[in-house]
């Protein structure tokens, strides 16, 4: 049985106004139809030979089909996606299907493709296996890039020190085991990404700057540089977008946005200082997004969570982000989307 109300009329102002505001919340909470259940996860999808492939930066990898991952709601904590241990974080992930390649770079330049279903099919949490097992690493050898073979045209490089170099599909496609893929002579690939020639090309760094300019503009042979870095600063990520898409972007706090590209103006050219994309002193990824498509992250304990791109506000403006995974003592190592199709 509920008391009466008592004569609020004594009290001081902001007190009365306090109790009268929490007196309207609670008949609003009482309005509201109550569902006996509100699931935090969604239905897995359909079985797909698309797999997600994480990796460690020792060089052990893994790879579990995508439908294993269910999708969260974003600001979720994510599953035990790989078994982690002090110095050997993931720090890789990408998809791909079981019947396509994909390429690993090492931290010496040396590049080898191998096909996805080389890899055992493993759970969800599971150490992996060392990569050494299927190539042939020198000593003390560690993956720097991994990326999914995907027939485009044109593939990226992108160096720490923002050099970019473009190279033929035909040449990753006709990969010889152990060919040298620098950007520049005294310069590894840090990021990569596919294109089809005709877009643009978003190249974003650690502390949230970044750059876009036209497919076109990077030459042929040689390469040029993307964008001018302070010091302090280094390209963590690349990727190809159209005049009117969105990318989203990532910090290592768990934080993200989709950045569009009608808030973000192109250059006319490459080479210039970056802009601001993201406030954040930790970016780990940059990925182009589409309606429909989802996005997975990893952790450095090993957790991976999977969301919607939807459930991120897209903005022209450059914002902090909303929280898209929840960390305790932990953080963001990388992400990749996964297209709706």
């Amino acid at each position: 049985m509920r008391p009466e109300r008592p004569d609020l009329n004594s009290l001081a102002p902001e007190v009365r106004a306090y109790i009268e505001h929490l007196e309207a919340e609670l008949q609003r909470l009482e309005r509201t139809p109550r569902s006996r259940s509100q699931p935090t996860l969604e239905p897995s999808e359909p079985p797909t030979t698309v797999n997600v492939i994480t990796g460690t930066v020792q060089g052990r990898i893994k790879r579990t089909p995508r439908h294993l991952y269910v999708r969260q709601r974003r600001g979720g904590m994510g599953v035990f996606g790989m078994e982690s241990s002090e110095g050997d974080w993931p720090a890789f992930l990408i998809l791909a299907d079981e019947a396509d390649r994909f390429v690993v770079i090492t931290d010496r330049g040396r590049s080898f493709s191998l096909p996805v279903a080389e890899l055992p099919e493993s759970p969800l949490h599971s150490r992996g296996d060392a990569l050494s097992r299927w190539l042939p690493l020198q000593e003390d050898e560690r993956p720097q890039l991994l990326l999914p073979v995907t027939g485009k045209a044109v593939l990226y490089l992108v160096s720490a020190r923002g050099w970019v170099r473009r190279l033929g599909g035909n040449i990753i496609a006709n990969l010889k085991p152990g060919t040298m893929l620098h950007v520049r002579p005294d310069e590894l690939p840090v990021a990569a990404c596919w294109g089809s020639g005709g877009e643009h090309l978003f190249v974003a760094t650690a502390q949230g700057k970044a750059i876009r300019f036209g497919e076109r503009q990077v030459p042929v042979k040689g390469g040029c540089l993307a964008l001018r870095l302070d010091p302090e600063d280094k390209v963590v990520a690349v990727t190809t977008v159209p005049e009117e898409g969105g990318v989203f972007l990532m910090g290592k706090d768990g934080k993200g946005t989709i950045r569009l590209m009608q808030g973000f103006r192109a250059n006319k050219a490459p080479g210039a200082g970056g802009k601001q994309a993201m406030k954040t002193s930790g970016l780990v990824g940059a990925a182009q997004v589409a309606e429909g498509d989802d996005v997975f992250a990893i952790s450095h304990l090993g957790k991976v969570i999977r969301f919607a791109a939807a459930e991120v506000p897209a903005k022209e403006g450059v914002v902090q982000g909303v929280n898209c995974m929840s960390l305790r003592r932990d953080e963001v190592s990388t992400l990749a989307v996964s297209p709706a199709s």
